[in-house]
């Protein structure tokens, strides 16, 4: 199995070598070459099969001979091992025909840790056996920085920066990683937006020199291990219901759904892929004018989904064009420039065929959660009522993703239930312990520096 880049200038590489570059030395992001494919039977056949061994059937096909198969499979049954049920992402019917499928049961209590608790053993053996040390920059919108430090903290060999954007995070969140006791482990809140930190880290790995000093790599969605771990509960879920069902996933920046995407693409067979989003709707406003424009990112209830730049969006537009990797550049590299991109027509309908959009402002949040309490008794964090807000009428069945515990934003559901969610015993004592993180200005320079003179040696 080899990968390819979406903006075709770099050589392909083997799955080992995506997972500690994370980006491609041209910007782009990588894809396999082809996609791996399963027969319905063996799709059919995770009905039966523990979500480790399904998790292991499908990440195989891509890793290669990077890993043994009893390495692979080691460090996949530790990764899950740490998820409080055995199911890893079960599935509840809330109504008739709709069901939640709940990604929350990680050690940081979000979808993250599904991926990151793999990839952060695969990424430490990868780089014990190379033999090497390496920088881990990741940009933050909330969870993905309290999963990579759940995921990484106390590895030998890695020094770990997360920035997030200051203010723009639930307190949960920020304590979870600013409470960590981890000394290889550095949080920089940002004076900016998630967008602000982003474009940061895509600058960092622009800078060759700065990415060979520090041995750069990158743990957030734009990493494909990422993706491909992500896919697998697409796969376990539609089996467990025997039928395809309509996805409704919450997403700013583009990954969980293009894992599901990834996954129709090795044979899933699904209903639409519907893309719910927050006020900060450019996924939203392309679907409906054609033109991918971001604008000025506005805090909202649910905070990781605060995004007006899709990383992963590139991914759908390298498919959607059938691979044109020439176009996939020159549009890049406009939409840096200009921050807007009018889809070519083939594009666009593509899209348009494996995508939905819907738009929930913090009301429509606020009366899901609400509603959903009212309804069933269970709570719902603020990004899972995007999407039960989004969730379509269907005779057939409707899965919204669950992506984070109600715990993590329990003043949102405080103020739309009157109840407010306690903490999980996992995370007992998260108010009490010392914070440790530095505030930076959105200035590449300073946040390069900071990076440079905090790692050992």
């Amino acid at each position: 199995m080899r990968y390819v880049s979406t903006r075709g200038q770099t050589p392909p590489q083997s799955f080992e070598d995506v997972l500690l570059a994370g980006l491609a030395p041209d910007g782009g992001l990588f894809l396999p070459e082809m996609w791996p494919q399963l027969s319905a039977a063996e799709i059919a056949s995770f009905a039966n099969k523990p979500y480790a061994e399904a998790a292991f059937d499908i990440l195989s096909r891509f890793t290669g001979d990077a890993f043994s198969k009893a390495d692979l499979r080691a460090d996949i049954e530790a990764a899950y091992a740490t998820f409080e049920t055995s199911d890893i992402a079960p599935l509840s019917e809330i109504a008739p025909n709709t069901y939640l499928l709940e990604l929350f049961h990680g050690p940081t209590l979000a979808f993250k840790d599904v991926a990151l608790q793999i990839l952060g053993r695969l990424f430490a053996r990868a780089l014990a056996k190379r033999g090497g040390k390496a920088t881990v920059v990741a940009a933050t919108s909330g969870d993905t920085g309290s999963a990579a430090i759940a995921a990484l903290g106390g590895l030998p060999n890695i020094e770990v920066f997360v920035m997030h954007p200051k203010g723009r995070v639930s307190e949960v969140q920020r304590r979870q990683m600013t409470t960590a006791p981890f000394a290889n482990v550095h949080n920089i809140a940002l004076e900016g937006s998630f967008d602000d930190a982003q474009a940061i880290v895509k600058s960092l790995f622009a800078d060759e020199a700065f990415s060979k000093q520090t041995s750069l790599t990158a743990v957030n969605s734009i990493n494909f291990a990422r993706i491909a771990a992500q896919a697998v509960y697409y796969f376990t879920s539609t089996a467990k219901l025997g039928t395809a069902p309509t996805f409704v996933v919450p997403t700013g920046n583009f990954g969980d759904i293009f894992a599901a995407e990834a996954a129709q693409r090795m044979g899933l067979k699904t209903g639409k892929l519907v893309i719910a989003t927050n006020q900060n709707d450019i996924l939203f406003r392309t679907l409906e004018s054609g033109v991918y424009a971001s604008g000025e990112a506005h805090p909202t209830l649910s905070p990781s989904m605060d995004i007006q730049v899709a990383s992963n969006f590139e991914r759908a537009l390298f498919e959607a064009s059938n691979r044109d990797a020439g176009w996939i550049r020159e549009a890049m590299a406009g939409f840096a420039k200009s921050r807007s991109l009018t889809l070519p027509p083939a594009v666009l309908s593509a899209l348009r065929t494996r995508y939905s959009a819907h738009r929930s402002d913090d009301a429509a949040t606020l009366e899901a959660i609400a509603r959903i309490h009212r309804e069933t008794g269970r709570l719902i964090d603020p990004h899972t009522a995007v999407a039960a807000s989004a969730a379509p009428k269907s005779d057939g069945p409707v899965v919204i993703l669950s992506t984070a515990h109600p715990a993590k934003f329990p003043d949102a559901v405080e103020r739309a239930t009157g109840k407010k969610p306690p903490l999980p015993p996992r995370l007992a004592g998260l108010y009490e312990g010392e914070e440790r993180l530095d505030t930076l200005p959105n200035q590449l320079a300073i946040v390069r520096d900071y990076i440079v003179n905090r790692r050992p040696g």
